[in-house]
């Protein structure tokens, strides 16, 4: 595992003022010597004309939220992380990288860059707009899901130097953490288990935590993982939604009845209190009857008014 080393540049200043007084010493001094034939005004000016480039090559302005990662023929030097204009050693190899946060919606494609034979970009990085990924609930049911995930760099050595390509790391850590996610939890759950639809808080959570466990190595943080899309897939969804409508239309009913009942009861208990009408049982089972037809009724009962005797 590589740790990532703070490096302290020198500000770049200083030497831009010695490489200012370097172009313009170079051709005086080489004129002069030619002039005076004098070979160390000539010296002089070879050395300026070389150490230019050279000063030239060391300076670099860092932006912020952006670092570069210094090599010395293959060794890692350390990182700069802090914003400013500075000068280093012009034979560092250095890599830019951001720390700028970003984002990603799983099942997004990426397309590396095309160069010509030249070494020549042709055609950029770029990434296609996210497409839900497929998987089997716990219960083996299909679903379409995906993610966005927000992250950024924390590490510009593991970044650099632990894996091949970090982004494309993350992209694809992040589809299979999302799919294992999604094989674990039902799509809908009925008792007290977690389920992806009715739990989307806890779910996004873990989410978070199996992305960031796998992206650990790579020095990268996971600022936020959220589902971004949840359905049954195309071929089950209709039949899914019929069995959600029928529970639902169960779920009413026993809200209705319980309800009824408890009404019934209501009406019994305060008919005897008062002592309004005395019922048999017979009776009071037949308005028992009548009552739960009107109050469980999905329809509006029609009236019906007895005008003779309660027995008639």
């Amino acid at each position: 595992m590589i740790e990532e080393k703070a490096f302290r540049p020198m500000s770049g200043w200083v030497p831009l003022v010695i490489t200012i007084v370097l172009i313009f010493l170079a051709p005086i001094a080489i004129i002069s010597g030619a002039v005076t034939e004098s070979g160390v005004l000539v010296f002089v000016g070879v050395l300026s004309a070389i150490g230019v480039p050279l000063m030239l090559g060391g300076f670099q302005a860092v932006a912020p939220n952006d670092a570069r990662v210094l090599l010395l023929f293959g060794e890692y030097q350390g990182s700069i992380t802090e914003s400013g204009f500075y000068w280093v050693n012009p034979f560092f190899s250095k890599r830019k990288i951001t720390l700028r946060i970003r984002n990603f919606e799983t099942g997004a494609v990426t397309a590396p860059e095309k160069k010509d034979p030249m070494g020549n970009i042709v055609q950029p990085k770029s990434r296609s707009a996210g497409r839900p990924s497929k998987v089997n609930d716990r219960d083996g049911n299909p679903i379409d899901i995906s993610a966005v995930v927000v992250w950024r760099v924390v590490n510009t050595a593991e970044a650099m130097f632990e894996v091949d390509d970090f982004e494309d790391f993350v992209a694809v850590q992040s589809e299979a953490a999302l799919r294992n996610l999604a094989s674990r939890h039902p799509y809908d759950s009925h008792d007290d288990d977690i389920s992806l639809r009715g739990n989307t808080p806890d779910i996004c959570e873990q989410l978070k935590h199996d992305i960031q466990e796998r992206l650990e190595k790579a020095g990268v943080e996971v600022i936020e993982a959220r589902i971004s899309h949840l359905a049954y897939a195309p071929e089950i969804a209709a039949a899914m939604l019929q069995r959600q409508q029928a529970q639902a239309v169960v779920a009413a009913r026993t809200t209705i009845v319980e309800g009824a009942v408890g009404m019934v009861e209501m009406a019994l208990d305060h008919l005897a209190k008062d002592k309004i009408i005395e019922l048999d049982e017979e009776r009071k089972a037949a308005m028992v009857s009548n009552l739960l037809v009107v109050l469980c009724s999905d329809r509006h009962t029609q009236p019906v008014i007895n005008t003779g005797t309660i027995y008639q």
